[in-house]
């Protein structure tokens, strides 16, 4: 398809994509500085290998084949975007995209015919300190026309703005403000981006790794003053580390009999 019958086909996808690629060109890092990024997480417990079990896999999701020709098929057709293709154990798609791909591929599985993923459902994030890159934000995609699901990852940082869907999406409006309000990640070109689980004038952001678990403040009802107060927090006693492991995991030698007590009729029995 020429790229004019694409700008027909996807008049609105295409203008937002033009405008976001304009600004990251001038502010985000380049498509291959994490080309590799979702290399390191692929485990064997997570993803279905159509290498191992194959006849188990094929009972369990007889839909599978449809899933891996259309992953291939939108890595096929977004090279540039998608990093990773992956079903997951409740037999769902992953796609696994760098971040300045989110307007393209969404808008793909959006209007594309044989997607047709007009729902967005969720908007989720992670938070994985230890990484460059710490948050990995999920956006949960479902096709009534084909009675399917996709998951779409992506990562960002504290400092790094993600294109907002809510030209494509209306449902990603309340899902970006609570993705900003709860971990931080900011969405550029939301048209209202405020905090709406949290109270005004809230500090830090709570599904944060980081965040404390006693919060900045709390809140009390003043009977002097007739109203709602809010004041630093002011923990009556210092935490207390419980260790609720079963003390036996301490002493793995007690789980068999020592040497010296075993005969050769059995346990048990000292050596004479």
């Amino acid at each position: 398809m020429s790229c004019g019958a694409l700008l027909r086909r996807f008049p609105r996808v295409a203008v937002t994509a033009a405008t976001a690629t304009a600004r990251t060109a001038l502010t985000s890092r380049a498509l291959s500085d994490q080309v590799d990024f979702y290399s390191g997480s692929k485990t064997e417990d997570v993803i279905l290998r159509r290498e191992e079990r194959p006849a188990e896999i094929q009972e369990a999701y007889p839909d599978i084949d449809k899933l891996e020709r259309f992953g291939k098929y939108v890595a096929a057709i977004l090279p540039k975007y998608v990093q990773d293709v992956r079903i997951t154990s409740t037999k769902e798609l992953e796609i696994l995209i760098h971040p300045e791909g989110i307007v393209p591929v969404m808008g793909m599985l959006k209007d594309h015919t044989n997607a047709q993923f007009k729902a967005l459902m969720e908007i989720t994030a992670n938070d994985v300190p230890g990484r460059e890159y710490r948050f990995e934000l999920v956006y949960c995609l479902l096709s009534h026309h084909y009675n399917s699901r996709c998951i779409v990852k992506t990562y960002t940082d504290e400092l790094t703005p993600v294109d907002s869907l809510t030209p494509l999406f209306k449902s990603a409006d309340w899902g970006e403000r609570e993705v900003w309000d709860m971990y931080g990640v900011y969405f550029a070109g939301h048209p209202d981006l405020r905090r709406i689980l949290t109270d005004y004038g809230f500090q830090g952001h709570p599904q944060r790794k980081d965040f404390p678990l006693t919060g900045f403040s709390e809140v009390r009802y003043d009977n002097e003053l007739a109203r709602i107060v809010y004041e630093p927090v002011e923990v009556a006693q210092e935490f207390r580390k419980f260790d609720l492991d079963t003390p036996w995991e301490l002493f793995p030698k007690h789980r068999e009999a020592p040497e010296h007590l075993i005969t050769e009729g059995g346990e048990g029995e000292k050596k004479e």
